[in-house]
């Protein structure tokens, strides 16, 4: 049997698939299989990936499910020790993922593993280097933006980046799959905040490289991005936070989202970013149900998981927003 199930969730990305698919072709480590889950594309990648990969284990889902319910169709029926994921506009180097069944072997207490993901169009420039999350309750991409020699030690981190990370099947099993009600963005962080709190350590391994052509399918600050990361954002605080880091967080939390409005109105988006608090605040109930359910399991101390987040950097943040436009 296979070490590792690879899975790609792909929607209308026959352009990107020819590249990432050679990756894992490339690959040093051997012990994998392929899944690619298609979200109801209309643009042949179905067939491109049966004709050129017929290795690959494909399925077709119908309609758009979303990031989260078509990684979770796959993670289902999978029966390897280790699931990877990858973004389809993301290329591997060619030891990517022996870099990170290497990690999870030499730490058990590992979880899951956090890959170096680097600009495809600037390769010098990091994307980011594992998921991050604040005092304020906010996610972000850590070390984006930063040349390729920095971040580059192993280090225990807060989450991955499910566009390119390694996690242990049994975790999965334990703590549950991604919560399909996110559709996108966010899901991953629900995950390893998830993880984290149920005692599941995630490893930042910067040997693992992909090259990441980002925003393919999601642009940067469109509507849909806008959208659900804002409306998913106040869901994994709600659902992960402990109430005692509540208290420590709530006025940061706050603040961001009164200066992330204003920062939208002159962006233009204003209305999509109050549709996503609206929206937030109608699933609040359901919300509060699944944190119950959280907070149950959760086993390590407070004090464990605020050492986890970064200080709530809002200038910066601003500043680097600001740049990208």
């Amino acid at each position: 049997m296979n070490t590792v199930s690879v899975i790609i969730v792909n929607w209308n990305g026959l352009t990107f698939l020819p590249e990432c698919m050679d990756g894992l072709r490339r690959q040093v480590f051997r012990s994998f299989s392929v899944i690619l889950v298609d979200n109801g594309s209309h643009d042949g990648s179905v067939d491109f990936v049966k004709k050129n990969h017929p290795d690959v284990q494909v399925i077709a889902l119908n309609t758009n499910a979303g990031f989260a319910a078509a990684n979770n169709a796959a993670l289902r029926a999978i029966e390897t020790p280790y699931a990877a994921l990858l973004n389809n506009d993301a290329v591997p180097d060619s030891q990517w993922l022996q870099h990170l069944v290497d990690a999870l072997a030499t730490h058990p207490e590992a979880g899951f593993a956090a890959s170096k993901m680097l600009f495809y169009d600037n390769p010098n420039i990091i994307d980011r280097a594992g998921d991050a999350y604040t005092t304020a309750g906010v996610g972000f991409l850590r070390g984006s933006g930063n040349p390729i020699d920095k971040f580059d030690k192993e280090e225990w981190v807060f989450g991955a980046s499910a566009g390119a990370a390694l996690y242990r099947t049994a975790m999965l099993q334990n703590i549950g799959l991604f919560d399909e009600e996110f559709f996108l963005l966010y899901e991953d962080v629900d995950l390893s905040f998830r993880a984290q709190l149920k005692g599941y350590k995630c490893l930042y391994v910067p040997e693992a490289i992909v090259y990441h052509k980002g925003s393919s399918s999601i642009v940067h600050d469109s509507p849909t991005s806008v959208y659900y990361g804002h409306r998913n954002l106040e869901w994994v605080y709600i659902q992960n936070m402990p109430f005692r880091l509540i208290i420590k967080s709530i006025i940061p939390h706050l603040i961001y989202d009164f200066v992330a409005f204003v920062y939208f109105v002159i962006r233009g988006r204003g209305i999509d970013f109050v549709r996503a608090k609206r929206d937030a605040l109608i699933g609040l109930r359901q919300a509060l149900h699944k944190r119950r359910e959280v907070q149950k399991s959760k086993i390590v101390d407070d004090a464990y998981i605020w050492g986890l987040f970064d200080k709530e950097k809002l200038y910066s943040r601003l500043s680097r927003r600001l740049e990208k436009n």
